[in-house]
């Protein structure tokens, strides 16, 4: 880490580092030693693929590259890539932080099920000439097969799809079926959350034109730097990991990520990597990104500050937080571009997994992830239940010191005025209470924060807000459209946490964008 100002933190912080160097647990991670975490290998011994993915997939970039060559000699000139949680936050990333290279295609990615995005993505490109990429590990995700058969039945042309799946899915049979152009068979020994090295990641950072060599340089150099044998105070993933693990022991357990303009959306992916893997059992990292810094007197006692090569004015706001006695870390980039990022995507993969050994939990499994899937079905099979809105005021009265507030927003994510509306808001519900907030857009956080939420303290209070749908898209081979599935998605996520005994209801939209204290 390049910097840290740990303050009272700084001592449970050096011997979380030293348990886990007692521990061996740079060693026991490398040799892939499942007893680190648990006695149980389930979930944890096939889930290490990701350690050697910069290594073995360097060796297939020809074969990427001759891909990306062939599509565009055929004309193709747009990506729109299907795919939900770890299948399409780094694609995500990549084209807001680098846009298409020269040569490169433009990506679209989709990942909301409300039929108001879906057509505007559809009627903004070209569909002649733009290949579908659909993505998904299980290749049985509701919402990338809804948008699958939705764009088939646009286009209907095989050359024009393929897919990023595991091996013998369904998705991967679907494409095999209908000729699809290319099937890219991912690592099955890599869990969605930490697969941006692999092809879900590697195929669209190709297709945009990005360096996809550098982008494993970049995570190879930093997997060297927490090899088996550095010292404890040289591996960087050690020492953040530990101090992530040190940091929610003694309370601060609301990572507030500080990020600069152009790396913003890697908040997106963070999140996931974070929340999912450490949210269960009653414990976990909530990850809190977006929220604009502000004075040291709007937190609470329950923050880490963790800022990633900080801008000027964000490194004031942070001189002024570390001064107040707030925990913070600055970590700088090493290098520039594509190798940036590719180290900082294996800093925080070792970093949450070697967290998780702190911890004392499984950084590799989502237990909680499929009770909002088993919600939705029930849903779609009896029909959408009556939900009674909920004043603002009366839930936001039960925030009490150490919770956090999460704006949960099934709306169109491509509305920016809205978008604006959302983080001011938040503001204002941090300030008034001095609390963490977050905003997810459903369905998209519930393969992302929805584990922590269900998993993690009992300590969020929930505002789930549903926009209207003036025009619905049907989903072939289904008896119910898009804006059914959005509103059973929420529906069935509202039970799931009030299932829980969690503080959560439904508000009008409206009321939650003007709410003042």
């Amino acid at each position: 880490m390049t910097s840290e100002r740990l303050g009272a933190l700084a001592s449970d912080a050096a011997r979380s580092v030293q348990e886990l160097s007692d521990k061996d647990a740079l060693g026991r991670l490398w040799r892939g030693d499942h007893t680190l975490w648990q006695d149980d290998p389930t979930e944890v011994a096939d889930r290490l693929g990701w350690l050697q993915a910069p290594t073995e997939v360097a060796s297939k970039t020809a074969e990427l590259a001759r891909f990306c060559d062939e599509v565009r000699h055929d004309g193709l000139a747009h990506v729109l890539l299907l795919g939900m949680g770890g299948s399409s936050l780094f694609p995500e990333v990549l084209a807001r932080s680098f846009g298409p290279a020269p040569g490169g295609l433009e990506l679209t990615v989709l990942d909301t099920t409300d039929p108001g995005a879906i057509l505007a993505v559809e009627r903004a490109l070209p569909l002649e000439r733009t290949l579908v990429v659909a993505s998904s590990k299980s290749g049985s995700t509701i919402e990338t097969r809804s948008h699958l058969e939705h764009f088939w039945a646009r286009i209907g042309r095989g050359r024009q799809f393929c897919v990023v799946t595991d091996p013998g899915s369904e998705l991967e049979a679907l494409a095999e079926e209908r000729a699809f152009r290319r099937v890219w068979r991912a690592d099955p020994n890599v869990g969605g959350r930490y697969s941006a090295l692999t092809w879900f990641g590697l195929v669209p950072a190709a297709l945009l034109g990005l360096d996809v060599e550098a982008l494993l340089t970049g995570a190879e150099a930093v997997a060297a730097a927490n090899r088996p044998g550095v010292e404890p105070g040289r591996a960087t993933g050690l020492q953040l990991g530990a101090t992530l693990a040190a940091a929610a022991t003694a309370g601060h357990d609301k990572l507030t990520l500080v990020l600069p303009a152009r790396l913003a959306t890697f908040g997106l992916w963070l999140e996931q990597l974070l929340a999912e893997s450490t949210g269960k059992d009653g414990r976990g990292i909530l990850p809190v990104a977006g929220e604009a810094l502000g004075p040291p007197s709007v937190y609470g006692k329950d923050r880490l500050f963790v800022a990633v090569a900080p801008e000027a004015a964000d490194r004031d706001r942070l001189d002024e937080l570390a001064a107040a006695g707030h925990p913070v870390v600055v970590l700088d980039l090493d290098g520039e571009g594509e190798h940036a990022l590719g180290g900082q995507v294996m800093l925080w993969e070792l970093a949450t997994a070697l967290a998780g050994a702190g911890l004392g939990i499984n950084p590799f499994d989502q237990p909680n992830v499929a009770e909002a899937k088993a919600a939705t079905n029930a849903v779609l099979a009896s029909g959408l239940p009556p939900v009674d809105a909920v004043p603002v005021g009366e839930l936001l009265s039960q925030v009490r010191p150490g919770d956090y507030v999460s704006l949960q927003a099934y709306v169109r994510p491509d509305d920016a005025a809205l978008a604006a509306q959302l983080e001011a808001v938040r503001l204002r519900i941090r300030d008034a209470f001095g609390v963490a907030t977050t905003v997810g857009y459903g369905p998209r956080f519930l393969h992302s924060t929805g584990q922590y939420h269900k998993g993690g303290p009992p300590t969020g209070v929930f505002l789930q807000a549903v926009g209207d749908d003036p025009e619905d898209v049907p989903i072939p081979g289904q008896p119910f459209g898009f804006s059914m599935l959005k509103h059973a998605q929420a529906a069935g996520d509202l039970q799931t946490l009030q299932h829980h005994g969690l503080r959560a209801g439904r508000v009008a939209l409206d009321d939650l964008v003007s709410w003042q204290l």
